[in-house]
């Protein structure tokens, strides 16, 4: 016999839950992924400089590895308090956590400027996204199977994970207009605009994903 997962009462429609869930995964996921083609191409020499070239890359995929990290962790924070305060308050908020980070990204100084500041602060912000990542997509996928109608939870549950592939295009596809940038240029700022843009989807974001919140809050 099937479990029946009762609505939350004035919930909205399963459609706008599901489109909600797909943008705050979706922003989340860019902001995860852009750091994965930074690390490739800069990290190593901007924040690893007194490395040669090959353990210098490796201590940068290892920051990149910190997200994964720190996601169990997020994910068991969050979930505790969105049993409490609701799914759609965690998703917004971790939607927040993670686009400041990813911007504080962007702005960091590199070693040049502050020394060995430059890759632990890397570290705490990467560890910071992957808290924010492990936060949302438990509740995304959550909020969006438990708004479906019966019968249909396997459908509206699977588009936080469609969100996961619209990321990572959205994040490879930014970084394609900064190949034609000398790399000096590149070095210099070119590589932070992926990071800086993610204000912009901290701003808009949370909005959508606010949308179709029904009067329980979850």
């Amino acid at each position: 016999m099937s479990a029946v997962v009762a609505q939350p009462s004035g919930a909205s429609s399963p459609r706008k839950v599901a489109f909600a869930s797909l943008i705050g995964t979706t922003i989340e996921w860019y902001d995860f992924f852009i750091y994965s083609t930074a690390a490739v191409l800069v990290f190593n020499q901007l924040f690893f400089p007194g490395f040669d070239p090959t353990t210098g890359t490796l201590l940068a995929f290892s920051t990149f590895a910190a997200g994964f990290v720190a996601r169990p962790i997020g994910a068991i924070v969050f979930g505790h308090f969105g049993d409490r305060a609701g799914r759609k308050p965690m998703m917004v908020l971790t939607i927040l956590i993670m686009g400041i980070a990813t911007v504080a990204i962007g702005l960091l100084p590199t070693y040049d400027a502050i020394g060995v500041f430059a890759p632990v602060l890397l570290v705490v912000l990467r560890l910071t996204q992957g808290f924010a990542l492990g936060g949302e997509w438990g509740g995304a996928v959550l909020m969006a199977t438990e708004h479906s109608p019966n019968g249909r939870r396997g459908y509206f549950g699977s588009w936080p994970q469609a969100g996961v592939a619209v990321g990572l295009i959205l994040a490879m596809t930014l970084y394609i207009p900064l190949e034609s940038m000398s790399k000096d240029l590149f070095m210099a700022w070119g590589w932070r605009v992926p990071f800086l843009l993610s204000a912009v989807l901290v701003i808009t974001g949370p909005g959508y994903s606010h949308e179709g919140r029904g009067k329980s809050g979850v």
